[in-house]
């Protein structure tokens, strides 16, 4: 929406109304093109925001980065099933110290770590307990389970159909995202899921080719490259990054998504997403019935002889057995006897003169 993290990294915008952004970003347009997709389709407007908890109109509810999970129709059926979702997913990255370069040194978690950027200019920053850089790194301290816990008591609905809150398992009083069950769609707001403030380290892709130069010799380390060093202090791009903003605005979809699922959640056993879902089965039950004189002969071609009489069980009854069939399949036809449906009988029903027969079947749809 046009207050998001994307369009306030905009440098404006050119004569046909397009946004620019700094050739640092990437896939930007296509980024706010994709949540215009999600408002449109769950909110019934493509600049609309979403809050959290929903409904809310409070500037600190709003969601200012959104990742969304779209659950195939083959595992939703026709909608998920309330108070059955939950999503199990990292915290935090993992820390990996080959990734700070320059001078000063790191004393462990928790402490304080002093690097020299590509300016020169001596920089602090704290490193929280258990939090990590490496982008592509998993962690296992700090796995946190969101789910729709009382989701049941509270029922609303949006354009997109029924919508219910996601809260932290273990602090209710946390609403994570949203659940939207008819469209089988979970928005996760990424400033309460992940910890967004943590720096991050790693190579991302990059627009366009160009050059990493080591800071201490000056000497270029990898020439004609186009991919993009994050929160590292031996070259000089963005040393001081974090995940938000910085990931969000300087990585490719593809980067992004790549990270959410190495680091978030992983294959691991401690990772894991679960609901239920509804089935909606629609019965109409049809009755075709068959007066005593019809249906009693078949149009298959061994019904006759070759002189076009009937058939007999006992022979020499020609001329006085009447004719009978068996039943084993029923046809459904339009107004215009276009066959739309066929049923199949668990057995052959015999059909003769004597019989008025009423077959019921039930349409399942």
């Amino acid at each position: 929406y046009s207050g998001s993290l994307v369009y306030s990294s905009s440098t404006g915008q050119d004569s046909n109304g397009k946004l620019l952004f700094p050739s640092q970003s990437i896939m930007m347009r296509e980024k706010a093109d994709i949540y215009k997709q999600y408002a449109a389709n769950l909110l019934g407007n493509a600049n609309s925001a979403f809050y959290t908890p929903f409904g809310s109109s409070t500037i600190t509810d709003r969601v200012d980065n959104a990742l969304f999970l779209s659950f195939k129709r083959l595992f939703t059926r026709d909608k998920m099933k309330r108070e059955t979702f939950a999503v199990k997913m990292y915290y935090s990255a993992s820390w990996q110290g080959s990734q700070w370069r320059g001078s000063g040194s790191y004393p462990g978690d928790g402490g304080f770590n002093t690097q020299t950027d590509g300016n020169g200019t001596i920089r602090t920053r704290q490193m929280p307990i258990g939090a990590g850089t490496n982008l592509n790194a998993t962690s296992i301290l700090d796995s946190r389970i969101y789910t729709d816990f009382g989701a049941s008591q509270n029922r609303r609905r949006t354009f997109g159909g029924e919508v219910g809150d996601l809260v932290y398992s273990s602090n209710t009083g946390v609403k994570a995202g949203l659940i939207f069950y008819d469209a089988g769609t979970v928005m996760l707001n990424l400033d309460r899921v992940i910890n967004g403030t943590q720096p991050v380290s790693g190579v991302i892709d990059a627009m366009r080719a160009g050059t990493l130069n080591d800071v201490a010799t000056g000497k270029t380390v990898l020439g004609g490259c186009a991919n993009n060093d994050l929160g590292n202090y031996q070259f000089s791009q963005n040393p001081l990054a974090s995940f938000i903003p910085d990931l969000l605005t300087s990585a490719s979809i593809d980067d992004i998504v790549r990270h959410v699922c190495t680091t978030r959640f992983s294959s691991g056993s401690l990772t894991a997403a679960t609901f239920q879902n509804n089935t909606n089965i629609n019965s109409t039950l049809i009755f075709c019935r068959a007066t005593a004189d019809e249906f009693n002969y078949s149009s298959n071609p061994t019904f006759t002889d070759s002189s076009n009489r009937i058939v007999v069980v006992d022979e020499g009854q020609e001329d006085t057995q009447r004719t009978f069939s068996f039943i084993t399949t029923v046809g459904l036809y339009d107004v215009n006897d276009n066959l739309l449906a066929v049923a199949k009988l668990s057995r052959p029903i015999e059909k003769n003169d004597e019989k008025d027969l009423t077959v019921r079947v039930r349409l399942d749809f």
